[in-house]
């Protein structure tokens, strides 16, 4: 029997995880450094990994570069918020939209650089062209050096790998009672009757953004515009063809739990997948559609088609939040342990 001594403290009982948490908050944190000291210095002016030729260095530019570069950074820094948000004990007392939507957008921005920049350098080193993936800046110049591209993405992925960790650890400790479970064990009526019709919604929704992309990654250029039909390699297929994955795997995810397809399936696989598909595919649509704000030129402005493809995209993922806080709703709070665990 452990005794404590007059005037000191119990150590706080370790929770299962904890060790795991710190490490994967420090690489989620030291994966950003890169990234960010590139931007600082860009907006300090210096030219670092940009070569001459690139469009980044013309003059008329530097005002909408610098408050991009900030941009960018700031989102950045928002990842090392996010994994303290995730690791310390005031973020279990955090209101849940205020840890679940940033996971949520961050694994949007990330899975489809940790899925297409590992598969286009497999294309390539089975000897497809890659075409101009976004390296050449229009003129004859380079957009940017080879190595920053290899720094960033593969940032970026340390980055993915070590939140989405940071999010599953996480969420199993405050939410852990609401995904637990079998397919099955999600009651057929009430809710059930509204989830159908819910799920059959999102799942066409996301048919028209797979079947653009689809188009797309099969090599017509129809609906886009002329600097994206000039760059059709294996690196923009690669690209378009993870969209329809992130398409189909949404629309899989919300019917299997909109009709319970699948009762021997863990609840979590389904969730799990319309989790990382509506992400990817609400967050790109919304990046592209602001980027497009942004064309200078008629080459590089959004068609009518690439703006609806984008917007469809935004939509299924407001759909699936909405859909999916009522899901957790209905399905109560996260039970007494998952309280003490959080006080």
């Amino acid at each position: 029997m452990t005794q404590t001594l007059p005037g000191t403290r119990s150590a706080p009982a370790r929770v299962p995880g904890d060790v795991a948490a710190r490490i994967l908050r420090a690489v989620a944190i030291l994966a950003c450094l890169p990234y960010i000291g590139l931007k600082v210095a860009w907006v300090a002016g210096s030219h670092v990994g940009i070569p001459e030729g690139s469009e980044l260095r013309d003059p008329g530019r530097q005002t909408l570069m610098a408050v991009v570069n900030g941009l960018s950074v700031l989102m950045d820094a928002a990842v090392v918020v996010l994994a303290l948000l995730l690791t310390r004990p005031w973020g279990l007392r955090a209101p849940a939209w205020l840890t679940a939507l940033p996971a949520w957008a961050a694994c949007g921005l990330l899975a489809p650089i940790m899925t297409g920049f590992p598969a286009q350098l497999a294309a390539r080193a089975l000897g497809f062209d890659g075409g101009d993936g976004g390296r050449s800046s229009g003129s004859g110049g380079t957009f940017l050096a080879e190595w920053v591209f290899g720094m960033v993405y593969g940032g970026f992925i340390v980055q993915g790998l070590a939140l989405g960790g940071l999010f599953v650890l996480y969420a199993r400790r405050r939410w852990g009672p609401l995904w637990r479970g079998r397919v099955a064990d999600l009651p057929a009526q009430a809710d059930g009757a509204l989830r159908r019709p819910v799920a059959v919604l999102i799942a066409l929704l996301t048919a028209v953004p797979a079947a653009v992309h689809l188009l797309w990654a099969t090599g017509s250029a129809t609906g886009l515009n002329p600097e994206r039909a000039e760059d059709r390699g294996a690196d923009f297929a690669v690209l378009e063809g993870g969209y329809v994955l992130f398409a189909l795997i949404t629309a899989v995810g919300v019917l299997m739990v909109g009709f319970r397809a699948g009762p021997t399936v863990r609840l979590a696989v389904p969730l799990g997948l319309v989790w990382i598909g509506s992400a990817a595919l609400a967050c790109w649509g919304g990046w592209l559609l602001l980027t497009g704000l942004t064309a200078r030129s008629a080459a590089k402005e959004p068609t009518a088609l690439m703006n609806l493809t984008y917007a469809v995209q935004m939509t299924v993922g407001l759909l699936v939040l909405t859909a999916g806080g009522r899901f957790f709703r209905e399905r109560g709070p996260a039970g007494p342990a998952a309280e003490r665990t959080a006080r």
